[in-house]
């Protein structure tokens, strides 16, 4: 199955780590690919596709200016939004699990706009309460790939931690 996060509506001078978080969480925790809109932003592309070169893939990230015509053209993708507004993911996820469609999921910046929640398969919560998109997002994929995201394998890195009771080991491979 394919997970592609779509992150509306970054904002530069606000956004910037969140959304290269939004793009680490992504990719560790198992989906394809973000697709960010809102301002362009070379940087976010430049710092993941740098972490995707060190850490390895694949993985990729990419700005896109027109998020309607995005979610048009990918229409084929079971649409799942998170939103504090939405029904509880606990009722949801074994459905969503079941269906081997491949995924896109929204998760926003700015206010959404409320045409999102109508293209939605499902909007979802991970609580009803405020917290962070990123939180979120984790919160999900962990749910959706069942834990297993969690031995994942990436290609081609240079670097890997070699896992610690205390201390820090990382060997480079390139």
């Amino acid at each position: 199955m394919k997970v592609v996060v779509l992150r509306l509506g970054h904002r530069i001078f606000r956004d910037k780590r969140l959304t290269t978080h939004i793009c680490l969480i992504a990719r560790a925790l198992g989906a394809n690919s973000v697709v960010f809109t809102g301002e362009e932003d070379n940087s976010v592309i430049e710092s993941v596709e740098d972490i995707v070169k060190r850490w390895g893939g694949p993985f990729e990230v990419k700005y896109e200016k027109n998020w309607r015509a995005f979610l048009k053209k990918n229409s084929d993708l079971e649409l799942i939004h998170l939103t504090m507004y939405g029904l509880p993911y606990q009722d949801c996820i074994s459905e969503i699990i079941k269906s081997k469609k491949d995924k896109l999921i929204i998760v926003g910046s700015e206010k959404v706009p409320s045409e999102v929640y109508h293209y939605a398969k499902y909007n979802l919560a991970v609580t009803n309460q405020p917290h962070s998109e990123a939180a979120a997002l984790a919160i999900f994929l962990h749910e959706l790939f069942e834990g297993k995201e969690l031995d994942k394998k990436f290609n081609d890195s240079e670097l890997k931690v070699i896992p610690n009771k205390c201390g820090k080991t990382i060997i480079k491979s390139k």
